[in-house]
């Protein structure tokens, strides 16, 4: 599995955010991406409005939600 953390600072402007990326097979001997951003400290509320755009964007381009 590959591991990558990033993190930005400014503190002039009250940023403070990070990346995480994780590369690992997935059980069907594919592999997958799985990432993770938000403010660093905070928990994953970020990852989960980052999902729903994500999401959005997908079913404006026609992807249809199946579960």
């Amino acid at each position: 599995m590959k591991h990558i953390y990033l993190e930005r600072h400014d503190p002039d402007k009250n940023l403070h955010r990070f990346y995480q990326f994780f590369i690992t097979p997935g059980i069907f001997g594919d592999w997958s991406l799985v990432k993770e951003c938000g403010r660093v400290g905070s928990p994953g509320t970020e990852a989960q409005i980052t999902g729903q755009k994500l999401c959005a964007a997908k079913e404006k381009k026609g992807y249809q939600s199946i579960l």
